[in-house]
């Protein structure tokens, strides 16, 4: 089974997905049982499963923590204390006056509901209190949690390590193209007038979305009144749909920070009406073909130029749906 939702085949284990899926939707925090959406990772023979909200979620911790320029190992953290304390969910109850992605406290200082209800408010206050755990770097995953969260029950994070660490090493790059997602590939019908920046409106909510979770960062393949050569016949970006996020120079750094956003995105997906992504020589596609996850990308023979920029070795690039 894929993602979490689909209908699982056999008499008994349907009746369970069933049941465990009717406690979530009360809760209203999972989609019902026949919503094929969802995300796989798969790291070193680790397989984790997970829906697009939970995805969306820990997408976002994940960014935070590399806008920080903190480690790794902190998103592993942050996102095992996350799958422990709220499925990834960002939930607006909990023990007491727990709430959010990490149940933290309005008693305990954390800050108001309100902004703890804030996914990045929230995680932020979370990586604030990690950076003060002396050699956290070091500690085990449940003992470095635990550190933060003083929680009831300091062992169960340990229950979500291997999710957490396969989780954290796809969404930072460490483990290129080993997460994907099943998304429908459509969306609601939106203008496709030019801005002043030159590109259509969901194409600028990605670049907005972009520069909020990671940063400045170096752009292109959009300008005033559109472009007009460049690129290969028939590209988005002759359409305003679609941007390159540039990581130069190629080298083992900037290929990782490339997956890190390209995984980003492809989290993203449903949310912000992508339709493709290309990096490093592979594409992966919004739609029914979605589910192929992460696939070669072939250079159209007709393409003439520098070899490693035609294979996208060198920037990210996103468009959105038409």
């Amino acid at each position: 089974m894929r993602a979490i939702g689909k209908v699982a085949v056999g008499a008994v284990v349907a009746l369970g997905a069933v049941a465990a899926s009717l406690v979530l939707v009360d809760r209203g925090v999972r989609p019902g049982i026949l919503d094929t959406s969802g995300c796989t990772a798969e790291v070193d023979g680790h397989s984790v499963d997970i829906d697009l909200e939970q995805a969306e979620n820990a997408a976002l911790i994940t960014a935070i923590s590399i806008e920080r320029g903190m480690p790794a190992r902190a998103a592993s953290i942050a996102l095992a204390t996350a799958f422990q304390e709220s499925k990834l969910y960002n939930i607006d109850y909990g023990d007491r006056d727990s709430v959010g992605l990490f149940q933290q406290r309005t008693s305990q200082g954390w800050g108001s509901i309100e902004q703890l209800m804030d996914p990045v408010y929230a995680t932020h206050a979370f990586y604030d209190a990690l950076a003060k755990v002396d050699g956290y770097r070091e500690m085990e995953i449940t003992v470095a949690a635990q550190e933060v969260q003083r929680s009831g029950f300091p062992d169960a994070y340990a229950d979500h390590e291997d999710d957490a660490r396969a989780l954290a090493s796809a969404l930072t790059g460490n483990s290129p193209g080993t997460m994907w997602c099943d998304v429908p590939g459509d969306a609601a019908e939106a203008p496709d007038k030019l801005d002043e920046s030159g590109l259509v409106a969901r194409a600028s909510v990605v670049r907005r979305d972009l520069e909020a979770r990671f940063g400045a960062l170096a752009l292109g393949g959009f300008e005033p009144e559109g472009v007009s050569n460049g690129h290969m016949e028939g590209s988005a970006h002759y359409e305003g749909r679609a941007i390159d996020v540039f990581v130069r120079p190629i080298n083992a750094v900037n290929r990782q920070r490339g997956w890190a956003l390209a995984t980003y995105l492809v989290a993203n997906a449903d949310r912000l009406d992508v339709n493709t992504i290309i990096f490093d020589d592979r594409i992966w596609h919004a739609g029914s073909r979605s589910d192929d996850g992460w696939t070669d990308y072939r250079v159209p023979s007709s393409s003439r130029g520098d070899r490693a920029i035609l294979e996208h070795r060198d920037h990210v690039h996103v468009d959105v749906i038409d």
